[in-house]
C-alpha cells in the first residue's frame, strides 16, 4: 500500500520512512506543505501521516483543504503541538487520529494499520477471506493454516485486495498502490504479479474481472 509521509524533519522522516518502508509499504515523501496538498490532491495513498508544522503551508491548512475537496484517505496527524484544543481542532478538521512528537515507530506502525484497517472496514486485527488469513501486523500469509511465503510487492498487492474485499479494484489502482511516484510502471506487471500470487496460494481467491480489474469476494468459501 502507499503512504504519503508529509514531514520537514529530515531525522523523524528518515526514521518514519524507514520504519514503513520495514514494514511493507511504499513511501512517497514530501517536506514542503503546497507541494504535499498537490500530492494528495492528485495522487492515490491508502493512508496519510501529516505534521502540522510545515513550510509553505500549515498541516492544518492542508488538511482542511483535502478534506474540503473530497479526498477521503485516512491521515493520521504527527505534531509537537501538544494542547489538548489543537488536538480537537486537528481532529474536527478530518483528521482520523493524532500522535504527538515524540513517538515510538511501533505505536506509529500500530496506529496506521488500524486506520488503514477501519477505513476498509476491518475491525479484527488480521484479515481473513474463505482459508486465506492476513496477519499485517506480522506481514505472513496463510492458507488454511499454512504459511505461504510471498515477496514484499506479493504480499502488498494480496493485502490490497483482501483489504477491499468485495470490489473491484482496477489495475492501474493497484500499480499505483504497488509502485513509488517515480517507478516505471510497467502494462503487464499487476498481470504477472497477479499470477504469482495465484500460484502461490493455490486456491481461486483472486477474480478477474475483464476490462475492469480484480477482486476478492468478501464471502468467498
Amino acid at each position: 500500500m502507499r503512504i504519503l509521509v508529509v514531514e520537514d524533519d529530515p531525522r523523524i522522516a528518515r526514521d518514519v520512512i524507514e520504519t514503513l518502508t520495514g514494514a511493507g509499504y511504499v513511501v512517497d515523501h514530501e517536506s514542503d506543505g503546497e507541494e504535499a496538498w498537490f500530492k494528495g490532491d492528485t495522487e492515490e495513498y491508502g493512508a496519510v501521516i501529516l505534521d502540522l508544522g510545515l513550510p509553505g503551508m500549515d498541516g492544518l491548512a492542508i488538511l482542511k483543504k483535502w478534506r474540503t475537496g473530497g479526498r477521503t484517505f485516512p491521515i493520521l496527524v504527527l505534531t509537537a503541538r501538544g494542547t489538548w484544543s489543537e488536538r480537537v481542532e486537528g481532529i474536527d478538521a478530518g483528521a482520523d487520529d493524532y500522535l504527538p512528537k515524540p513517538f515510538e515507530m511501533d505505536e506509529l506502525l500500530a496506529r496506521l494499520r488500524a486506520l488503514i484497517r477501519r477505513s476498509a472496514g476491518h475491525a479484527a486485527p488480521s484479515i481473513a477471506v474463505g482459508e486465506v488469513m492476513l496477519d499485517p501486523r506480522r506481514m505472513r500469509v496463510t492458507v488454511a493454516g499454512v504459511p505461504k511465503a510471498l515477496s514484499p510487492q506479493e504480499y502488498r498487492l494480496l493485502s490490497y485486495l483482501m483489504l477491499h474485499a468485495g470490489r473491484v479494484v482496477p489495475q492501474q489502482e493497484l500499480a499505483e498502490q504497488l509502485h513509488g511516484s517515480y517507478e516505471d510502471r510497467e502494462s503487464n506487471a499487476v498481470e504477472v504479479l497477479i499470477g504469482r500470487v495465484r500460484r502461490k496460494l493455490g486456491v481461486g481467491l483472486i477474480e478477474t474481472r475483464r476490462g475492469f480489474g480484480y477482486v476478492i469476494e468478501a464471502d468467498k468459501q
